[in-house]
């Protein structure tokens, strides 16, 4: 068993592949040659929540399991198995796995829903997962211009720095006006905007919340939409608030998962990814990873106990 560190994640795993590898475990999650257990979660009296998900793809399975506090921070780790013989084959950090498969699973939905000619993204959000992706957005479209917002201005402003087509917007509308794309990576509990500011023909990224009680969107953009996409529409029936609070019951006959490669059916078609995040996503990059850092013999070994 090995050790695989964040630097070695971030080294080994760059976005366009992280896109391109969901996108091959995604096809195979449709045909049932892939699976995804939903999270689970386990919260303590102090506030402290530990989280587990599980998946499997091909010649590996694996878990991530990471753990929260509101006041101390989140620690991620991520333990890959041979799916033959159970045989434990890396303990990786998991902190920047997390942040670009979830960047990455945005990405695979640009791909296949944003126009073509999409190149004006509002960026909702300045922390690290609205980093990853914007990442993986500009991975897939020809990205012109980048219209930040954040509750706080300052964090907007150094967010828009570390890209030469950006610029800190002063409010929600500002940043919405010429939007094609538009991501939303906060910890907002209500909708961040009025859906009358949604144009056609946007594509929008909800990546900010996988909790059933907060949402970013306003219910009244999801009756707009002609899409909306989720990783797992299993794991959305208990995690995407974006959806459980905006419909009353939710109509998930009309939301479709992203196993099925939805396309865009027309130019003037408001499409929602909405993402909640699975397991099936950390061992599909985690195992790329896990073989290349063997490759490169960039691991660590640690011991293995085996009982019989």
């Amino acid at each position: 068993m090995v050790h695989i560190d964040e630097a070695t994640v971030r080294q080994l795993l760059p976005m366009s592949k992280a896109i391109d590898l969901l996108a091959h475990a995604f096809r195979d999650f449709a045909t049932g040659e892939a699976q995804s257990q939903p999270r689970r979660r386990l919260t303590m009296p102090s506030g402290a929540v530990l989280h587990q998900m599980a998946g499997a793809h091909g010649a590996y399975f694996g878990t991530k399991v990471y753990s929260t506090h509101p006041k101390h921070g989140a620690w991620f780790v991520f333990l890959l198995y041979d799916a033959e013989t159970a045989m434990p084959l890396a303990l990786m950090d998991a902190n920047w796995l997390g942040q670009i498969r979830t960047g990455a699973a945005s990405g695979l939905a640009t791909r296949w829903l944003a126009r073509p000619e999409a190149q004006n993204v509002a960026v909702l959000g300045s922390g690290f997962q609205a980093a990853s992706q914007l990442e993986a957005v500009m991975a897939v479209r020809p990205v012109r211009a980048i219209s930040v917002w954040s509750r706080t201005q300052e964090k907007a402003q150094a967010f828009a720095r570390h890209y030469p087509n950006a610029a800190a917007m002063p409010t929600v509308e500002a940043a919405l006006v010429d939007a094609d794309i538009v991501i939303t990576a906060t910890s907002a509990k209500d909708p961040l905007f009025p859906a009358e500011l949604i144009r056609a023909g946007t594509h929008i990224n909800a990546a900010g919340s996988n909790s059933p009680r907060r949402r970013e969107l306003p219910a009244e953009l999801f009756r707009r939409a002609d899409q909306i996409v989720v990783d797992s529409v299993e794991q959305a029936r208990m995690e995407a608030g974006d959806l459980i609070l905006s419909f009353d019951p939710p109509d998930w006959d009309f939301v479709e998962p992203l196993a099925h490669e939805p396309q865009r059916k027309s130019a003037e078609a408001i499409t929602i990814f909405k993402s909640v995040g699975i397991g099936l996503e950390d061992v599909a990059v985690g195992a790329w990873v896990y073989e290349q850092a063997l490759e490169q013999g960039k691991v660590t070994q640690l011991p293995l106990f085996a009982t019989s």
